[in-house]
């Protein structure tokens, strides 16, 4: 055989190799044909053109194995089983910037589906060698590699911890100041993923000087870099009262507000997350947020979104107005609980509805002209519906029942209580009673109205036990009329008086 026909044969091999892997990679990319690349046993068969003498085989035999590791735990385990993880971090030291990028997403995306898969390249040295592609000059590469780190952080503290021990944090914030857009985003997504776990956490994030790279980015232009802005200050703001008041000091109001009416919802909501997590810790911060019209503008926001989004917005006028009576009543005066009574009515998601009655319990729990607020919003008997419907999920009905109690307990606007007395059970019942209890001998133009609406009448019908707090307040409430008309309103009182009829005799 002559030397320009092994040359030919070697150079048929390799277009052999070189189709084999690019046609892998591309069918990777359809679900559909998964199943039938792991039957075939695919992985085995790209394992070691990872070591494969030219450059593109390896670079695409590394990107067909990211995509079926990237499909499902089963063959991202199959990657870890076969011992393709330690060559993959070999070479990220090793080769070119294509390689790297191709082999940093193999330990993505087995990283992604579990802690278990994550720890497994955190034990084949995939740390370190991820740390040491973010300070390579192609950004493509840090890009990559940060991914990868987020992915490895966010399933939980300790391999949180692993990824910061590594070195990684002062490299992303690093890459956050980076000219592009791309590995901005992926940056502040791993530093998300790295605060969300504890104080401590997020304190290392605080501590190589994230808070304010990234609150210059806040008005950036593009909506995916502030959704992970947005998102990893929040991260850093929901552990302590301290973190909070550090992401506030970097003057985030009341710029962040402008972002409520960006056109990307998961800006908004972002937003809105951050909004709430600054507000639950403090009056103080609360307070903050209201002066610079921040609780208005969630407001706002609320009256044009509709579903999960909303939930932050609700969650957060709870927590403001739960600080104090005047927070609450500066929900109350920026029109919150009519926009909450309109979430309340149309969301259909038992959880959205959850936080929305725990809101109004929070603004009504004060006094009686915070409880009167909710309760001139008719908000009481779908409280009392929500409760008592079986199809209400148990925190939902909890919660219902709760702060129900808690506004009943500071109404004294009776005609709002009214339509209670025929619906409610004993045990929400009895606090709707005692606040009828409490009014009605220091009003004599509500007694009269109480006459004539039925509701005397109707509190005659109640059945309670003898010597029960329930019956005490039927006591004090009969106490206020004259005898003769209670009896007139007292069941069977009309028998009574046709059987006078009947004995009766006539002069």
């Amino acid at each position: 055989m002559s030397q320009r026909q092994v040359l030919q044969v070697f150079e048929q091999y390799q277009k052999a190799r070189t189709q084999f892997v690019q046609t892998v990679a591309e069918l990777a990319t359809r679900p559909q044909n998964i199943e039938t690349l792991q039957n075939a046993g695919v992985m085995s068969l790209l394992r070691p053109l990872l070591l494969d003498i030219v450059p593109t085989i390896q670079q695409t035999s590394a990107l067909a194995l990211g995509r079926l590791a990237n499909y499902n735990d089963d063959l991202a385990e199959a990657v870890v089983k076969g011992d393709i993880l330690p060559q993959l971090v070999y070479s990220l030291a090793e080769q070119n910037r294509f390689y790297k990028k191709a082999a940093a997403f193999v330990l993505r995306a087995v990283a992604k589906h579990s802690p278990t898969l994550a720890q497994a390249v955190v034990d084949c040295g995939g740390l370190d060698a991820l740390v040491i592609s973010l300070e390579e000059f192609d950004p493509g590469v840090k890009e990559a590699a940060a991914w990868a780190l987020g992915y490895i952080a966010r399933h939980n503290g300790h391999l949180s911890q692993a990824v910061v021990d590594a070195g990684a944090v002062p490299l992303l914030v690093l890459c956050i100041q980076e000219p592009e857009v791309a590995l901005k985003r992926i940056a502040a997504s791993a530093l998300s993923d790295i605060a969300k776990h504890s104080p401590e956490l997020a304190q290392t994030v605080v501590d190589a000087g994230a808070i304010a790279h990234l609150s210059q980015m806040i008005l950036n232009p593009d909506a995916k870099l502030k959704r992970q802005v947005f998102s990893a200050l929040s991260q850093i703001s929901k552990h302590s009262v301290d973190l909070a008041e550090m992401v506030v000091e970097a003057e985030i109001f009341p710029s962040i507000l402008v972002c409520l009416r960006d056109p990307d919802e998961y800006v908004r909501k972002n937003v809105t997350t951050l909004m709430r997590e600054i507000t639950k810790h403090t009056p103080e911060l609360s307070q903050l947020v209201v002066n610079t019209g921040g609780v208005a503008a969630v407001i706002d926001y609320l009256g044009e979104c509709q579903g999960g989004v909303r939930l932050p917005g609700i969650m957060m006028l709870g927590y403001v107005a739960a600080h104090s009576e005047n927070l609450a009543m500066a929900v109350i005066v920026s029109k919150g609980v009519p926009q909450l009574a309109i979430c309340l009515s149309e969301e259909s998601e038992d959880h959205i509805k959850a936080a929305t009655v725990w809101a109004f319990g929070q603004i009504g729990r004060h006094t009686p002209e915070h409880a009167r607020a909710v309760a001139a919003a008719h908000v009481l008997p779908k409280l009392l519906a929500l409760y008592m419907d079986p199809d209400s999920s148990e925190d939902l009905q909890i919660k219902a029942k709760k702060a129900l109690k808690s506004i009943l307990q500071k109404c004294t606007h009776l005609p709002a209580l009214e339509p209670l007395l025929y619906e409610a059970p004993s045990n929400i019942l009895k606090h709707v009673v005692y606040q009828f209890s409490k009014v009605l001998p220091h009003d004599s133009k509500a007694r009269r109205l109480f006459v004539t609406s039925g509701g005397l009448k109707k509190v005659q019908e109640i059945k309670a036990d003898v010597g029960s707090a329930l019956q005490e307040y039927i006591n004090s409430i009969n106490n206020c009329y004259p005898e003769e008309i209670v009896r007139y309103y007292s069941p069977g009182y009309s028998e009574t008086l046709l059987e006078r009829i009947d004995k009766y005799q006539p002069v």
